[in-house]
């Protein structure tokens, strides 16, 4: 049910968007560096590494340079364009393909580059990959500001390894664990409500039963 629920709602997607995707592949191809698509491998179902399509947002030499696959906040790599892209989540959109593949799922845990699943704890890098990665879910709505969670640590790559990474791995077991029409839908529905509205607690309100924070980062989240 849940791969016919990513291929009608993908299609439709691509569909109802293409009259804002076009503009702004036509608005990539003449600014920055005139990439449209940028492909990144990612940890998908099984362990086995996918291509994924973004909107190109940062320069075509950032995983060499700088913090590598991590971007933090104000990351001098980002392109003009790209940080609005980035900021609104348009560049995670190209992902619609990825699902119309069978690459991925409209909810899932969100897939990673080799770099950072493995900083994943091995337990929750056995179950994450069980299940097709997702455009959105438990984890990318909790972590939706994760550049500015990082950016309030001293040392972000530390944080991001030692803090974040753990944590979002409960976060993706739950799911795995709790996996349903149920999750799926109401998964949708608050990743367009946290859109409209970023400081919505809606997500807690609705699974109420989700891991929560360390402490390390219930200080930083305020």
């Amino acid at each position: 049910m849940q791969r016919l629920l990513d291929v009608f709602f993908s299609g439709l997607a691509l569909l109802v968007l293409s009259p804002l995707l076009v503009p702004i592949a036509i608005a990539l191809r003449l600014t920055g560096e005139g990439e449209v698509f940028y492909v990144q491998q990612r940890v998908g179902r099984g362990g086995t590494l996918f291509g994924l399509y973004k909107f190109a947002t940062m320069l075509k030499s950032s995983p060499s340079i700088g913090t590598g696959t991590v971007t933090v906040k104000n990351d001098p790599r980002v392109l003009p364009l790209g940080r609005w892209l980035r900021k609104t989540k348009i560049n995670e959109l190209p992902q619609l393909i990825n699902i119309l593949l069978g690459q991925m799922s409209i909810v899932g845990p969100r897939p990673q580059t080799q770099r950072c699943f493995d900083a994943f704890p091995a337990v929750s890098q056995a179950e994450i990959i069980k299940v097709r990665p997702g455009l959105s879910g438990i984890g990318s709505i909790i972590f939706r500001d994760e550049e500015e969670l990082m950016h309030a640590s001293a040392d972000p790559e530390k944080f991001y390894d030692t803090v974040i990474m753990p944590y979002k791995g409960k976060l993706e077991e739950w799911y795995v664990a709790n996996q349903g029409l149920r999750t799926y839908l109401l998964s949708i529905a608050i990743t367009a409500w946290s859109v409209l509205f970023p400081d919505s607690k809606a997500v807690w309100r609705a699974f109420s039963a989700l891991p929560k924070p360390p402490k390390e980062l219930a200080a930083v989240q305020g």
